[in-house]
C-alpha cells in the first residue's frame, strides 16, 4: 500500500508544476489595450513598397491610339502549357508580359526611353515618371507597373513556416502571419523579428504584438524580401527535449494520485 507521506509531496510538486505552466492572457493576446491606448496608424508614414535593385517589374503602356504605344511595350511572349512551341510561338499555351530586371544600379532598359532610373520610387511614382516621359512621343498614355517578385518568408514557431509569393502591394504583419497559419501556441508574441535589407545593408527589429503601438513600426508594414522569425517561449526551449504530450501526462500522473490517496484512505 502507498504511504501518504510519498503521495502528498508528489501531488504537490504536479499541482504546482501544471499551475507554473499556465500561459497567461497577457502573453498570446495581440494588440492589448488598443481601445484604451487610441493607437492610430501614422498616416504620414510611407508604407508602399519602394523598388529595389534585382526586383522584377512588368510595365504596360497603352493609349487611345494603341499603335502608337506599341513601341514602348516589350514583346509579349508565349508560356508553353501543356503544349508545344513552334517558331518562337506557344501552341495551346498562354501570353504573358516580359519583366524588366532592375540592375545593380537601380536602373532598367526601357524601350525608346533608354536607360531608366527606378530604384527608390514606389509604383505610383515610377508610373508617373513614365507617363511625363512618354507623353512626348504619345498623347494620353497610361502606364501599369507592377512588382511581381514580392515575396516574405515566414519561420519559426508558426503553422505553416514557408515563402509566400504575394499579391497585394500592402502586406501588414499580422497578414502574413495568417498567410502561415498564426503563431503557435509556443511562439513568443513579445518579440517578432522582422529582417529586411534595404539600401544594401542588413537591418532589423523586434516587434511586440500585444503593444498596440506596433502599427506605427516601420517594420509592420513589410517589403519585398522581409524574413520574419518567431521564436519559441521559453517553456517550449526548455521542453525540446521532451514530448509536447508531457501536459496530458503529467494530468493523467495527477488523476492515478489522486486515486491512490482515496483508495489508501
Amino acid at each position: 500500500m502507498i504511504s501518504l507521506r510519498f503521495i502528498k509531496p508528489l501531488l504537490a510538486i504536479l499541482i504546482i508544476s501544471i499551475a507554473s505552466s499556465c500561459v497567461s492572457r497577457k502573453e498570446i493576446v495581440y494588440f492589448q489595450g488598443l481601445e484604451k491606448a487610441g493607437a492610430t496608424l501614422d498616416k504620414n508614414q510611407n508604407n508602399s513598397l519602394h523598388i529595389k535593385h534585382n526586383d522584377l517589374l512588368t510595365i504596360s503602356v497603352s493609349a487611345p491610339e494603341q499603335e502608337a504605344a506599341m513601341p514602348f511595350n516589350l514583346p509579349v511572349i508565349g508560356v508553353p502549357q501543356g503544349g508545344a512551341e513552334l517558331g518562337g510561338l506557344s501552341v495551346n499555351g498562354r501570353q504573358q508580359l516580359q519583366t524588366y530586371l532592375v540592375d545593380s544600379d537601380g536602373n532598367i532598359e526601357f524601350p525608346v526611353l533608354g536607360t531608366v532610373k527606378v530604384a527608390g520610387l514606389n509604383r505610383q511614382q515610377l508610373s508617373a515618371k513614365l507617363k511625363s516621359q512618354i507623353s512626348e512621343y504619345v498623347q494620353d498614355p497610361i502606364v501599369n507597373v507592377r512588382l511581381v517578385n514580392f515575396q516574405i518568408s515566414v519561420l519559426g514557431e508558426v503553422t505553416r513556416p514557408g515563402t509566400f509569393d504575394i499579391r497585394d502591394e500592402y502586406l501588414s504583419l499580422p497578414k502574413a502571419l495568417g498567410f502561415a497559419g498564426d503563431l503557435t501556441i509556443y511562439g513568443r508574441r513579445d518579440n517578432v523579428l522582422v529582417m529586411r535589407e534595404q539600401d544594401g545593408q542588413k537591418i532589423h527589429e523586434y516587434l511586440d504584438l500585444t503593444d498596440p503601438t506596433v502599427i506605427n513600426s516601420p517594420f509592420y508594414y513589410l517589403q519585398q524580401n522581409d524574413v520574419v522569425y518567431v521564436e519559441p517561449n521559453g517553456a517550449q526551449m526548455q521542453s525540446a527535449s521532451y514530448n509536447r504530450n508531457a501536459g496530458v501526462y503529467i494530468s493523467i500522473a495527477s488523476v492515478l494520485i489522486s486515486l491512490a490517496v482515496l483508495i489508501t484512505n
